[in-house]
């Protein structure tokens, strides 16, 4: 992981990228973010040499490949498991066997999207502050 790097958010609705858009700029977090729509396009960016994400903000249900496909996928790949990327589910569907399912392998967070941009602000700067004084193997 690297504090400095782009933060990946895999959401496939535009309304939601444009509203987590607005509050990253209201938050001032120098990190540039890299928006995707799948979890397909996220792999490939994933396994380019280049890549150095801060963190990953999942949603669950995408095309192609969904976000529990996309961490399992990620997860079992050494080297970007060593590079301790968090993956975080940012999304708005849960189940309790959802939840059990996506910490089992080996995601960092499930947050549920808050319904108003005010709550949204607050949850995002939890995560990012936490992230940012966590201890990481890289």
């Amino acid at each position: 992981m690297n504090r400095d790097g782009e933060i990946i958010i895999i959401e496939d609705n535009e309304e939601d990228r444009n509203v987590l858009e607005y509050v990253f700029e209201k938050l001032s977090y120098p990190n540039r973010r890299a928006y995707f729509e799948d979890g397909a396009s996220v792999l490939a960016y994933m396994r380019a040499p280049y890549a150095e994400p801060f963190l990953i903000l999942s949603d669950i249900d995408l095309p192609y490949m969904d976000g529990v496909d996309l961490n399992s996928q990620l997860s079992t790949d050494i080297e970007i498991r060593r590079t301790g990327v968090p993956y975080l589910y940012l999304t708005n569907r849960a189940t309790h066997e959802l939840i059990i399912d996506v910490y089992s392998k080996l995601a960092q967070g499930y947050i549920i999207k808050p319904s108003s941009p005010k709550e949204l602000i607050s949850t995002l700067k939890a995560i990012m502050d936490y992230w940012q004084v966590c201890a990481i193997p890289s």
